[in-house]
């Protein structure tokens, strides 16, 4: 029997042994040159591991393979074997130890549950003869079936193709050992013997591929003597039975015993004993199949981590039969069937456990997923922008989904759009839904414009709750003591009086190094207790995800209503890069100052846990899909004008590393460059770090007419005659802000294409014009696209000039250092942007200015609110106006979301509905369910 014990990791290899192998005149050497052999090999074998995982590691330092075994019963022994090669070779093992008397269904519920643990790589089962059904062992990963014992790894072997596979450890052993002993194996009569299922078929396939012939028998067959006779290679797969005689195998017969189960952990009865001339070879058989098992583990790491780097999606996109006339978006949406969510999910690389699903055709994205790819490199950035709009927009959604499906479902390219979550104001206002349009389309479309999985209510309970605690905390530290209010606050539960966790935050703000309730000084529980809240400081308001006016002249204390996308807890989603980070901001938003002039926070007002716990799903990206297939996340939809305007950091930093090196992220950038793009690079890339590779500048021949001089566009007003017909001199004339825009651009170091978004009624010449004009004035390329009438297929040149101009190399730079006074960064804006003079403050701008510098929140970025229908504050002044002084009315800071919000002029943060708001349209058929009227 041959016996190893192991000492330190790296002298795996020292071990005592005795074996019962001999030479012809009966010594021992033989067994110890057999012995020494198996050594040799397995230290070869551990040597190449070790060094391929260093390589890999060269790559992805962090990365270091996980092999699980689950074991029923005990082998001491074995378990320390391999844990000892796992080791010295730099993989991690962890055994699941279950009772001997398992059931199956307890082993495979055991089984599934490392199947979707992304954290393991590698799967061995240790259990006894009996436990391996087929349903047992082909409940297994066969990516993670080191072992190969599933049907689809013995497959594979079968049909050649082992460098697909992975194949038993044990039969690869036993091939190695007889060919390293010299034994040809070409022409050779191999006999198998007791040995079951997967061993048994590898042991065959690997002896015929050398051209051995192959035979198997139990051991209670009546041919075994005669099949013994012929042999010249016999391979035991179980315990020799003591009836059968040692007689029955001939001198010079080379035995392999495989006895001690390498799988089961189970020993075989002795060896079988010296009298011919063979090789016998016992534990050697395991402990070299537990070298190639790791061997196997390595490889397994191998795919994994190539698996994880940028690979071109085999991605399955849907076909689109285009209509002319073009349907409603609705019933383009509706004669498109998605793709589950979950093959969606598993074409683009996501785990099973890493995404949450809502229904069929949504589901949220787990951030556990950056962990996982966090050395896999980002894809190319792209934003998409616009020229100042009409009132009815010009299609930046509907232009950066019909650029990720020219990309992917017709340039074979890996891409992802980031679009925001659109709020229930424009849906049921004017502007109506935001999920693109025409064939260009996110689906289902009512889905996406409808609550979606209800981010907008969890912002909307959590900006109320907090609004709720300010109130209530005024109401009692007026009508209590301070003795009576720091009972209430430090109560004593079953006689005992503690702090909670925030309370203790709170202590430690104030200076008070106590845990004990009972040993606060009368001063230090005032100090704790009061808040000292001035009323007419409060900048929380409450929100509500609708246009309504009226709410704006209901005051509830000193605050009133806005709108719940303008929530600053919408741009806390939105600029946030994990949960801990998005708890810590929750907590730094000031809500108001004290009597004193200092800021109160979330965290004063204990309110931070809570609020996280209402948006601990909301954090997760929604994914969804375009009518061609390919992948969009939905995630934050903070307006523009009154808000950053841009969807979140997190759905950009998951995509981009799901797409790989050689994809793209098109994110969407809201209104017009002066407002969401420059916002984008000064706020969003400041706070994600990421580096924006190409500008898309979305322009339509419209929108260009009325900065030309044309008609005022108003929604729900049918167009004037300019606008329909042909006007070259009018295009030509609005091209000035076209040509501002991508001045804009220019100013933040990064290459613009131009867009030209066509409507039907946009003649050949005005479209040319437009291309023309945007090329001179410095765009990289201008591009006509028609994605709208025929996806992704009419957006095929705009693609190829994307990529052409993200791989030329962006020198992004920010405008303006956060250092400078608070004044000068408006200012910076508003006349390196805007075109303004100067800037204008009005006495309470000013006033707040002077508290932020002095609170200590001079060095955030500016989030400048301003309408979108002009360069300038009047909405009225179209095309470039200039000279003008810009007024800052008001200034706001939120700086849990990290940044400083000036209002320009009479900005409104609860907008209000049109006299035909869209609403007339929206119905449901109460007999199909479906939504009709959305647009």
């Amino acid at each position: 029997m041959l016996l190893f014990r192991f000492f330190e990791p790296g002298d795996c290899f020292h071990a005592c042994f005795a074996c019962p192998c001999r030479n012809d005149d009966g010594g021992g050497g033989g067994g110890i040159n057999c012995v020494l052999s198996c050594l040799s090999q397995c230290r070869e074998v551990i040597q190449n591991s070790k060094e391929v995982l260093s390589l890999l590691q060269e790559k992805s330092p962090t990365f270091k393979p996980v092999l699980a075994i689950i074991q029923a019963g005990d082998d001491n022994l074995m378990q320390e074997v391999n844990q000892n090669l796992a080791e010295e070779a730099g993989l991690n093992i962890t055994h699941i130890c279950l009772p001997p008397d398992s059931s199956e269904a307890e082993i495979i519920d055991e089984i599934l549950k490392i199947n979707e643990d992304t954290r393991v790589h590698g799967l061995a089962l240790q259990i006894s003869e009996n436990s391996f059904s087929n349903k047992v062992l082909n409940a297994l990963k066969p990516e993670k079936d080191v072992d190969g014992v599933t049907d689809i790894n013995l497959g594979r072997l079968v049909r050649g193709d082992a460098h697909e596979c992975y194949v038993s450890p044990v039969a690869r052993a036993v091939i190695e050992l007889l060919e390293k002993s010299g034994v040809n194996l070409d022409g050779k009569k191999m006999l198998v013997i007791g040995a079951h299922g997967s061993l048994e078929a590898a042991l065959q396939c690997l002896f015929q591929r050398r051209g051995s012939m192959t035979m198997s028998s139990q051991w209670k067959t009546p041919q075994l003597q005669g099949k013994l006779l012929e042999a010249d290679i016999v391979v035991l797969g179980s315990p020799k039975p003591e009836e059968i005689p040692l007689s029955w195998i001939q001198p010079g017969t080379t035995v392999l015993n495989c006895s001690h189960d390498f799988l089961s952990g189970k020993h075989g009865c002795g060896s079988l004993g010296v009298h011919f001339n063979g090789l016998i070879a016992e534990d050697d058989v395991s402990l070299l199949a537990a070298a190639l098992r790791i061997q196997n583990m390595v490889s397994s790491g191998r795919r994994w981590l190539r698996e994880q780097q940028h690979a071109r999606w085999r991605l399955h996109c849907l076909k689109l039969q285009p209509l002319s006339p073009v349907p409603s978006d609705l019933e383009i949406s509706r004669a498109q069937t998605p793709k589950a969510v979950e093959v969606l999910a598993k074409e683009i690389g996501l785990l099973a456990d890493e995404i949450e699903i809502y229904g069929k055709s949504k589901a949220k994205v787990r951030l556990s997923l950056l962990e996982r790819l966090k050395d896999q490199a980002d894809g190319k950035y792209v934003l998409v922008a616009g020229i100042t709009p009409t009132p009815l927009g010009e299609g930046k959604s509907t232009v950066t989904v019909g650029l990720v499906q020219a990309l992917t479902a017709h340039l074979n390219i890996n891409s992802f759009a980031c679009l925001r979550q659109p709020s229930q104001g424009p849906t049921f206002g004017v502007k109506g839904g935001a999920a693109g349009g025409g064939y260009a389309q996110v689906i289902p479309m009512e889905e996406f414009n409808l609550h979606l999985t209800g981010d907008i209510h969890a912002i909307t309970a959590a900006n109320n709750l907090l609004a709720a605690a300010i109130d209530t905390r005024i109401l009692h530290e007026n009508t209590q003591t301070d003795k009576a209010l720091y009972n209430r606050l430090v109560p004593s539960v079953n006689g005992i009086r503690e702090f909670s966790s925030i309370q203790l935050a709170r202590l430690k703000k104030l200076g008070i190094n106590k845990t004990d309730p009972n040993a606060l000084t009368e001063e230090e529980i005032s100090k704790f207790a009061r808040l000292n809240i001035d009323p007419s400081t409060i900048t929380w308001q409450r929100v509500l995800d609708t246009n309504d006016r009226f709410l704006r002249k209901i005051t509830i204390g000193q605050a009133q209503f806005d709108i719940a996308v303008a929530s600053e807890i919408m741009a806390v989603l939105a600029l946030t890069d994990s949960l801990v980070d998005m708890k810590e901001r929750l907590g730094r938003m000031v809500v108001a100052s004290d009597k004193n002039g200092q800021p109160v926070t979330a965290e004063d007002l204990g309110v931070t846990g809570a609020l996280t716990v209402l948006m601990k799903d909301a954090i997760k990206p929604n994914l969804m899909q375009t009518l061609e297939g390919t992948p969009v996340f939905v995630h934050a939809g903070p307006f523009a004008n009154i808000a950053h305007g841009n969807s979140s950091v997190l759905a950009d930093k998951i995509a981009l590393k799901l797409v790989g090196e050689e994809g793209f992220v098109v994110t969407e950038a809201g209104f017009g460059a002066d407002i969401g793009m420059e916002k984008f690079f000064n706020i969003k890339c400041r706070a994600s770090g990421l580096v924006p590779n190409a500008v898309v500048l979305v322009a339509t021949v419209r929108a260009l007419k009325m900065h030309g001089g044309g008609p005022s566009v108003t929604a729900g007003v049918p167009l004037k005659k300019e606008y329909t017909e042909e006007n070259i001199q009018l295009v030509a004339d609005g091209c000035c802000n076209l040509q501002k825009q991508i001045q804009i651009a220019q100013l933040f170091g990064v290459p613009v294409i131009v867009a030209l978004n066509v409507f039907k009624t946009d003649t050949r010449a005005e479209i040319d014009l437009v291309c023309e004009l945007a090329k001179r004035a410095g765009a990289f390329d201008a591009v006509p696209c028609y994605h709208w009438s025929i996806g992704g297929k009419g957006s095929v040149e705009l693609a190829r000039a994307v990529r052409d101009a993200a791989n030329k190399g962006s020198r992004f730079r920010f405008l303006y250092n956060v250092q400078l006074p608070i004044v000068e960064k408006i200012r910076t804006i508003a006349q390196a942007v805007y075109g303004a003079r100067d800037i204008e403050l009005s006495p309470e701008a000013q006033s707040k200015i002077d508290r932020y510098t002095q609170q200590g929140f001079g060095n955030l970025p500016i989030c400048m609110a301003k309408t979108h229908l002009s360069l300038s504050h009047q909405p009225d002044k179209k095309g470039v106006p200039r000279d003008f002084i810009l007024p800052i009315s008001d200034v706001r800071a939120s700086i849990g979301a990290g940044f400083i919000y000036p209002l320009v002029g009479t900005m409104s943060t609860m907008p209000g509905l049109p006299t035909r708001p869209c609403f007339y349209d929206i119905d449901l058929d109460t007999e199909t369910e479906q939504v009709k009227g959305l647009f």
